[in-house]
């Protein structure tokens, strides 16, 4: 999988001793720079703009998210408690399944519920009329799977065959969306416009009998709306178009999008070794800090790599146990040997909320900086005991 990010910004005159090995540097100036362009897009199309917690949940940021966005997107119950403890705004909440029990509570915390398929609402009924009597004021939704593949990889396709996620529109009835309020749907991954309008044309045919009888319509992430060779014109008069024939308010849930090249993860070279070409060890692992390399695949950019196809490349992994913790071959900025520090761009979203502890290694530290003051924070260091009291 190709990564479509990977701009240096700020980072390539950021000093990489100022801060521990391995860890996250988040700029706020670029994260404030992506808000903006999201609220510019929801001002001029008139739509409400959700951040999606899953690709990023940093949450001491949200005082600079929360000037700019509507409020927030989760994906169960804990984070529509994150949502609704540092995050303004609605709530939005999507699980391809609820436990009965945690139901309860996330109607309490949501705005929007969204269901994955008339079935699950049924049987939730109870629970939805019990908290209604209760006064409780939320939003039933649906997720429909628009069966358009649009997917570079088929793991990260929501419309490949046999997927798990929507309720298919060739099984919509009359009776599928009696006693919904909106439709949810989520067909991109870090994508452009051109697939968002192939996906919406078909999915205007399916649903158009219901235009009118929606409140909204919740066009899910995946879109790359930040990147600097995004369509945003036509997509501020694509969004005019469906509220224009649908009668229905419009959501957009970026995620990638809010923190799209505002984060690098700095790494140590640790050792150097020598098996029919140079390796490297570094204290950052890929399987623990950014699994998306492997579950991808994908080759993360590194901050000011050698163009220099002369230069030997040295092939990087981890100090896991795991044979496959290798990152990818780099020709690096600084020479190849222990104590050479190196970075890895845009690893904000979807690295940061998916690090683990396997084999004890230990997490990132994060921080955050203003490229514009320069003023740099440690927000949070991790240690023994984070790891030792994930298990009993």
């Amino acid at each position: 999988m190709e990564t479509k990010a990977g701009d240096p910004g700020a980072f390539a005159h950021f000093d990489l001793n100022r801060v521990e090995s391995p860890s996250f540097v988040v700029d706020a100036a670029k994260l404030r720079a992506n808000c903006q362009v999201l609220a510019e897009i929801r001002d001029a199309a008139e739509i409400k703009m959700l951040g999606a917690l899953k690709a990023f949940s940093m949450w001491s940021t949200a005082p600079i998210i929360g000037e700019y966005l509507d409020g927030s997107c989760a994906s169960g119950l804990w984070e529509a408690r994150l949502a609704a403890e540092y995050y303004d705004g609605e709530i939005a909440t999507y699980s391809p399944a609820y436990k009965p029990n945690e139901l309860e509570e996330i109607l309490r915390l949501s705005d929007h519920v969204i269901f994955n398929s008339p079935e699950q609402i049924a049987r939730a009924a109870l629970i939805l009329d019990a908290a209604r009597t209760g006064g409780q004021d939320f939003d039933i939704g649906l997720r429909l799977n628009p069966m358009v593949e649009c997917g570079e990889v088929p793991k990260y396709d929501p419309s490949a065959p046999h997927s798990r996620l929507g309720f298919p529109i060739d099984q919509l009835t009359e009776e599928s969306l009696d006693g919904i309020d909106g439709i949810h749907i989520h067909n991109l991954c870090e994508q452009d416009f051109e697939p968002l309008k192939r996906t919406w044309d078909v999915l205007f045919d399916a649903i158009e009998p219901w235009f009118g009888q929606l409140k909204w319509i919740n066009l899910g992430g995946g879109h790359h709306i930040t990147r600097s060779d995004y369509q945003r014109e036509e997509l501020v008069e694509f969004l005019q178009e469906v509220k224009e024939d649908t009668g229905a308010e419009v959501i957009m849930e970026p995620g990638e999008a809010v923190a799209l090249d505002a984060a690098v993860l700095v790494g140590t070279l640790l050792d150097t070794t020598f098996n029919g070409m140079p390796i490297g060890i570094t204290d950052i692992s890929a399987t623990c800090h950014m699994p998306d390399v492997i579950e991808a695949p994908y080759r993360p950019v590194m901050l000011g790599e050698i163009e220099d196809e002369e230069q030997i490349p040295i092939r990087l992994g981890g100090p896991s146990c795991l044979a496959g913790d290798v990152i990818g071959d780099y020709r690096l900025p600084v020479p190849a040997q222990p104590g050479a520090r190196f970075a890895f761009l845009d690893q904000a979203h979807y690295s940061m909320v998916k690090t683990n502890t396997f084999n004890g290694v230990k997490l990132p530290s994060i921080y955050l900086w203003d490229s514009e003051t320069d003023a740099l924070e440690l927000v949070k260091s991790f240690d023994y005991e984070d790891f030792r009291d994930r298990l009993s």
